[in-house]
């Protein structure tokens, strides 16, 4: 079994991965030998287990969590649920073991630390749901964590013994038949192995053993999707995609329930094999038949591959079947399910109507990035070095621009920040950037560190309000801010009391005021009144809860929520972000992956968009609400929310609904695989936002690892969605904003430091502003 340890390392070393891995469907019980007459009880008859990583390092937990039906669950408040889930700290003392049941059914298997000696938690996973692969991966992975808690290092760098030794009974059961099925799993799911700095060719294959084939065999029912294709890999020094194969066999196989590998085969070896997620940052153009991805290796190395089909009708099977069994991982549910709106919705959103392949080329210019294993002309070559050339001269600028600035005058004082690592080593979290006042706000822990716009389109610091603290003096760490009445006053939540905002004045640096907003109502989230409310008196605002829309009033006498303006909904729909317009009108989204337009507060949803499938973690709109932007952890969503045919053609969707036919198709902004291969880190968006308060919106900038990136929107609008620019910083960005009035400043906040960007020295991205330095 512990074969499988480094072939699923890399879903445990992705810090983005919060749960691991998890088994769909069972119940769970509570044995009791001791007990005569109740000696099994029955705690969820429907459930999900899950292992969780939680927020200290090497420490895992194994979590099981009541399922509903559609329809069934009540309405409950976040305190309320916690009868729904139980969470066992991860830890060899609860001497875990996978057996199977009379009816072979996977069983799993526990002690009740908190029972009597023999009191055991069972699991029994659903049989229809749940296959041996599946729960042998479950069994490694809790291994692999238990290894890490009692060792403190990590698994990968555990022995097969060591493991051996923290599964149930300590190895003195020797072999079982699962482990020998896990040579054929792990022959069918072997990872990409590429050294470093080359490019795979056909010479360096190793030859597969007649075993191999029979492994091929063996798997064949398992294969949902196979196409041919010419298999390409992309070649940072050339900065071509060199061919690697023809007719290679690309193929999606079933590795569990709603679980998917892509895997890549030719005649004489298997190049790679990946979970099918949007972790793949998967891109099709329809105008080369072709699809591009990323492979991120077991050291985090980032390759970049491409599959041309022959054909439009190989191309068409493949990218359907892919988005097919994309979307019921996403989902987890079965594909017929999706309504015929929602599976165009999927298919459209993957395909752009551009070259995926142009690298480091200036705008104009043309060539083909495919290329033989020996590489691009001469010519090719010398352009590439003209450009190279251009850039560093372009990055002499850059830096002579940033020349003089000092920390003093673009971040927290010295002595500040020098104090605050020594103490308790808070780091920013938050960005707030005034629209009245040239004035932008950085929450570090319990502190807030403010900073104002020179006219030289710099930041200097000028003050910090230190202990953030309820009138009542209970000190807190504000998890979320909203600037507010004129920029004079600042919203804020404390995670430890959803029930309530607190109103910090600005001017006189204290948390003045203290709005109860309801007695059974969690506020997640608080969005002004409308989109440039914060430059006006109004006192307003907006709030959501997980499945609740309200205005609150701090007006009001005892609770601030206006009952007359509140939208609750039976079903948890999991809201997790909220923008307005110019009028109010109001965009919700959730971590489902869908979106609501209202025009009103209080009423039904004119407009209800369906899911991708990943979770919403940003949304903004232009100020006449044309368009909004979505964020997604690996790409953004633009959506044109006016109607364009039917009755209400030319009306916004905020204002009517869709035709259920022609619903809007999104266009999806995302990096070209290409190039995150030079970035070398996973895609992981910060909530992207539009420029604001300079007439008509120009420019969506967000951020992503070490890069602030910007999109043209008049380009996107168009068509052009790699119209976009970045710049690459020396450490992770938190948050990033354009400053009102103005589509070229941009605040940018890291975790140590705050600085003011401008939107013309972000330069295309090539090999030099990707990964400057690198040779």
């Amino acid at each position: 079994m512990f074969m499988l340890k480094n072939l699923f390392g890399r879903v445990m070393n992705d810090q983005n991965n919060r749960e691991l891995v998890q088994i769909p469907a069972g119940a769970l019980y509570l044995v009791r030998p001791g007990n005569v007459k109740s000696s099994r009880e029955c705690i969820y008859k429907d459930a999900v287990m899950t292992i969780r990583r939680t927020a200290t390092v090497h420490n895992y937990q194994l979590v099981v969590t009541r399922a509903y039906e559609e329809g069934e669950e009540q309405l409950l408040e976040e305190e309320d649920e916690s009868d729904d889930e139980r969470a066992f700290l991860i830890d060899q003392k609860l001497e875990f073991r996978q057996s199977r049941g009379s009816g072979g059914e996977q069983t799993f298997a526990w002690k009740d630390l908190t029972g009597d000696v023999d009191d055991l938690f069972e699991f029994v996973a659903d049989s229809r749901l749940v296959n041996a692969a599946t729960a042998d991966l479950f069994t490694i992975t809790y291994i692999n964590c238990a290894y890490e808690r009692k060792s403190g290092r990590s698994h990968e760098e555990a022995s097969d013994e060591e493991l051996q030794a923290l599964s149930y009974g300590g190895g003195e059961k020797g072999s079982t038949d699962a482990d020998a099925d896990d040579k054929s799993l792990e022959k069918q799911l072997q990872g990409l192995k590429v050294s470093s700095g080359t490019v795979a060719s056909k010479q360096d294959a190793p030859t597969e053993d007649d075993d191999d084939e029979q492994d091929d065999d063996d798997v064949e029912a398992n294969k949902l999707l196979t196409s041919v294709a010419d298999l390409y890999l992309y070649d940072q020094a050339s900065g071509l995609f060199m061919i690697q194969e023809k007719d290679a066999k690309a193929s999606v196989v079933e590795a569990g329930r709603f679980l998917y590998w892509l895997s890549v085969r030719g005649a004489t070896r298997r190049w790679l094999s990946q979970k099918v997620d949007t972790g793949l940052n998967m891109q099709f153009s329809p105008e080369n038949l072709s699809a591009v991805w990323n492979y991120f290796d077991e050291e985090r190395r980032c390759y970049s591959w491409l599959l041309r089909f022959a054909d439009k009708a190989a191309y068409d099977d493949f990218i359907q079947g892919f988005t097919r069994y994309l979307w019921e991982t996403l989902h987890e549910e079965s594909w017929s399910k999706a309504k015929p709106d929602e599976q165009a919705y999927m298919q459209v959103a993957y395909e752009q109507d551009e070259d995926p392949m142009e690298v480091d080329e200036d705008e104009g210019d043309e060539q083909d990035d495919f290329a033989s294993a020996a590489g691009g002309s001469q010519e090719q070559r010398e352009r590439e070095q003209d450009q190279d050339d251009d850039e560093e001269d372009e990055e002499e600028v850059a830096r002579a621009l940033r020349g003089g600035e000092s920390t003093e005058e673009r971040g927290w004082p010295k002595e500040e920040s020098s104090a605050l690592s020594k103490a308790d080593k808070d780091v920013n979290s938050q960005l707030a950037v005034g629209y009245k006042f040239d004035r932008s706000f950085v929450v570090r822990g319990d502190k807030i560190g403010v900073f104002k716009h020179t006219d030289d389109n710099r930041l200097e610091f000028d003050t910090t309000i230190n202990k953030i603290a309820t009138p009542k003096g209970k000190g807190f760490r504000p998890n979320k801010i909203m600037l507010h009445n004129q920029d004079a006053a600042m919203v804020m939540m404390d995670p430890g009391n959803k029930h309530a905002l607190f109103n910090l004045d600005l001017e006189y640096g204290k948390v003045v005021e203290e709005w109860k907003v309801h007695d059974d109502v969690a506020v997640h989230n608080v969005v002004p009144d409308n989109k440039f409310a914060q430059m006006t008196a109004e006192k307003t605002m907006i709030g959501h809860s997980h499945n609740g829309i309200f205005r609150i009033d701090p007006r009001l006498s005892g609770n601030k929520l206006v009952d007359s303006q509140f939208k609750q909904y039976a079903s948890k729909n999991d809201f997790s972000v909220a923008a307005t317009d110019s009028k109010g009108r109001l965009a919700v989204a959730s971590n489902k992956g869908d979106v609501r337009l209202y025009d009103k507060i209080g009423k039904n949803a004119k407009t209800a968009l369906p899911s991708l499938g990943d979770p919403i973690i940003g949304i903004d709109t232009t100020a006449d609400s044309r368009y909004v932007i979505l964020t997604c952890r690996t790409y953004l969503l633009l959506i044109d929310t006016m109607i364009g045919s039917g009755r209400y053609a030319g009306h916004s969707g905020f204002e009517r609904s869709f035709p259920a036919d022609s619903k809007p198709i999104p266009k999806r902004l995302t990096l070209k695989p290409s190039h995150v291969a030079y970035m070398a880190s996973e895609v992981s968006f910060t909530p992207a936002r539009f420029n604001t308060g300079s007439g008509t919106e120009t420019s969506i900038v967000t951020s992503t690892g070490n890069y602030v990136v910007s999109w043209s929107f008049e380009q996107v609008k168009r068509g052009n969605l790699s119209a976009y620019v970045l710049k690459r910083y020396d450490g992770p960005i938190i948050q990033d904003e354009h400053t009102y009035g103005s589509d070229q400043a941009i605040v940018v906040a890291f975790e140590n430091d705050v600085q003011l960007a401008k939107r013309s020295q972000l330069l295309k991205p090539t090999r030099k502003s990707l990964a400057p330095g690198r040779r």
